[in-house]
């Protein structure tokens, strides 16, 4: 199924009722001190509410584009629902920024925000979300978000699916997502317009499997990164990282083991689910076609995980060995990795850890940033893009106090800079907000 709708105009498609409205100015509030080579923090979004898991992508065009899901009040929307999928724009590489607007409103809940932008024109963008419980959306916009499609890539009405993760190229589109114990693709090879549905991994045992990286090379092989959850005792059990390629398609993969990482820490006083910083790994790959991997990981159950970086020269048949990338001293979680890729060997990598404490000895995080230019052979020193800002009782002097959500974004613009944006807040639950930077 799929429906076309314009931001300026709305009228009601497959039972949902659309409806776009200007949200309220977008005033953003500045950190008071500034990262070598960064922009000082700036918050994004809605002023009201909480804002969640950001996702980010640029153009060739000066555009960067950030969805998120909103949790709470949208401004000249009485139809959303909690919570909505927003986008926000700007046209100037990151100077300033449109009011944020939502995407498609709906009787459902919209979760877990993807958006990418073809890399073969650099201009067509696609997002995609989870509707409710039981589909997978996904949206293009040829006019730099202004209007969009909208077609349905997956609906499940009998089975919960989860965690859509995006991949683009052509008319190549890509989005997968854990389906009854196992990860399924839905592939598309017209501009989304129609897809079709495959299992990644049908010999899985019991368990879960959730991606959380994707990335199609040049010569079109798409790859998904996952991670196997045990069914039962996921607390502590350990769990295996996989990297899956396909080269037809998406009809066949070919599936290499990465890593088993050990349980992972819980976080009870900040009232988190479980396994909500366990172990996931992002994916890249540069113009030349080499494949990025990064990922934290932990070697006992309930203790700090790591950030490791694997490049593939050879279309994922190989991959060199793991790399601790951080300075952090031992005994530091790692978590939540981001990554991007743009010309030959160049690579920029971001994620959060606990280096800092506070006075009372409280663990406090920050989001941190690398870069390569010969594909990871050596890196750039690290940069805190995190810092302090007045009026957030959750950040504090040497950090925040918890991430708001477990997934954050990078990105590179058409004039090379660095783009993130990232979750901040008391705990898993509220409040919270997201960050943006940018710089080299």
């Amino acid at each position: 199924m799929a429906f076309r709708t314009s931001l300026a105009k709305s009228g009601p498609q497959l039972a949902m009722g659309l409806l776009f409205a200007l949200a309220a100015t977008n005033v953003l509030a500045q950190s008071a001190s500034t990262v070598a080579g960064f922009a000082p923090q700036r918050r994004v979004g809605y002023f009201t509410g909480d804002q969640w898991e950001p996702a980010m992508t640029a153009d060739a065009h000066g555009h960067i584009y950030i969805l998120f899901p909103q949790y709470g009040p949208v401004a000249d929307c009485p139809a959303c629902t909690v919570p909505t999928m927003a986008l926000l724009v700007s046209d100037d590489d990151g100077t300033s920024w449109h009011a944020p607007n939502p995407l498609l409103v709906s009787s459902t809940g919209q979760f877990d925000a993807q958006i990418k932008v073809d890399p073969v024109d650099r201009q067509t963008l696609y997002a995609s979300w989870m509707q409710g419980r039981h589909d997978i959306v996904v949206a293009r916009s040829q006019d730099f978000g202004r209007s969009w499609y909208f077609a349905v890539a997956e609906h499940s009405p009998e089975v919960v699916i989860d965690k859509p993760v995006l991949a683009v190229r052509g008319p190549n589109v890509y989005v997968s997502f854990n389906h009854d114990q196992t990860l399924a693709v839905a592939a598309s090879h017209d501009y989304a317009q129609n897809f079709s549905s495959t299992v990644l991994n049908p010999g899985a045992g019991p368990g879960w499997s959730l991606a959380a990286g994707a990335t199609v090379d040049p010569a079109g092989n798409v790859y998904f990164s996952w991670t196997a959850y045990p069914r039962t005792d996921l607390l502590t059990r350990p769990v295996e990282v996989f990297v899956s390629r396909s080269a037809d398609g998406g009809r066949t993969w070919n599936t290499t083991p990465m890593d088993i990482s050990s349980a992972a820490p819980g976080c009870p006083a900040q009232e988190c689910s479980g396994g909500f910083l366990a172990s996931q790994m992002a994916l890249a790959s540069d113009e030349a076609g080499v494949i990025y991997a990064l990922w934290n990981s932990g070697s006992f159950a309930g203790g700090p995980e790591r950030i490791y970086f694997s490049s593939s020269t050879n279309q994922g048949e190989n991959w060199s060995a793991k790399a601790d990338i951080s300075n952090a001293p031992p005994g530091v979680e790692h978590c939540f990795p981001a990554i991007a890729a743009g010309v030959a060997g160049d690579v920029r990598i971001a994620w959060m850890d606990t280096r800092r404490e506070d006075a009372q000895n409280r663990a406090l995080w920050n989001t941190f940033y690398r870069s390569s230019t010969n594909g990871g052979a050596t890196w750039s020193p690290e940069s805190e893009l995190s810092g302090p800002v007045r009026g957030y009782n959750y950040i504090l002097p040497n950090g925040f106090l918890f991430p708001f959500g477990n997934l954050f974004s990078i990105g590179i613009d058409n004039l090379g800079a660095t783009h993130a944006v990232w979750g901040e807040g008391r705990n898993y639950k509220s409040p919270g907000t997201i960050w943006y930077t940018h710089g080299r």
